[in-house]
């Protein structure tokens, strides 16, 4: 996995661009807006890749917050450390980690993040449940986590577009930018992630509160969303806009 992200580091931006017709960025907009994030707040994003989603968590939180981008891949962390940090955000920090076991200390000691985001990252780790317990462990009480991830659609014009594009067109294209593997594993890791209504399940079943998720525009992403509670107590997600 390590060595597969980083020979597609170099272009990893622009097929993202491609593969989602410009959509990705719109995305990431709607996951910072679920984050609520403020100034001086402290953020992690968890397979943060070349650090877009990072970058705009750092300029929401401004200049007194703080930002960490924590992936596996080296390449991936360089292309992110290597982009300029505008005058008056934050400046992330990147840090190579992995998200089953994340370097910092739980949440309920005071010392944890306002704010977990994981975007197009969470279909790629081994163990779904345990990620989300991870980033559930590092956050205080009333922060909230949020997950941006592609998925596969159910009926309907989405799903012909999603089928088209994802299980043909970008394998097609990765095999043209001599990087074949690594698209036809996008392709394998999307129909092996969980539907929708599972991973909130998920989010549940670690402890996270509120849980609620959405399909985005073009109704090939979602965006699903869970609060650490302030008080122990036991809440059922479902389907929300």
């Amino acid at each position: 996995m390590r060595s597969m992200f980083d020979r597609i580091a170099p272009v990893y931006d622009a097929m993202n661009t491609l593969m989602t017709g410009g959509l990705d960025e719109r995305w990431r907009r709607a996951a910072i807006a679920a984050a609520r994030l403020g100034p001086g707040m402290r953020v992690l994003d968890v397979a943060c890749g070349t650090g877009k989603l990072a970058r705009a968590a750092a300029a929401a939180v401004g200049p007194r917050g703080a930002v960490v981008g924590l992936d596996l891949s080296a390449e991936m962390l360089r292309q992110a450390a290597g982009e300029a940090t505008p005058a008056g955000v934050a400046t992330p920090s990147y840090l190579l980690g992995d998200a089953l076991a994340l370097p910092f200390d739980s949440g309920s000691t005071g010392d944890g993040f306002d704010a977990v985001t994981i975007g197009f990252g969470l279909r790629n780790l081994p163990d779904h449940r345990a990620g989300l317990h991870e980033m559930r462990r590092v956050l205080v009480p009333g922060a909230r986590l949020v997950v941006l991830e592609i998925a596969e659609p159910r009926t309907g014009l989405p799903r012909l577009l999603y089928l088209t594009w994802f299980r043909r067109a970008v394998p097609l294209l990765g095999r043209l930018l001599q990087r074949g593997n690594a698209y036809r594993y996008l392709s394998e890791s999307l129909r092996a992630y969980p539907a929708p209504a599972r991973v909130a399940e998920l989010m549940n079943e670690v402890g996270l509160t509120d849980v609620r998720w959405r399909w985005l525009p073009s109704g090939m992403a979602t965006l699903h969303v869970g609060r650490v509670p302030i008080a122990e107590s036991v809440s059922t997600g479902d389907e929300a806009a």
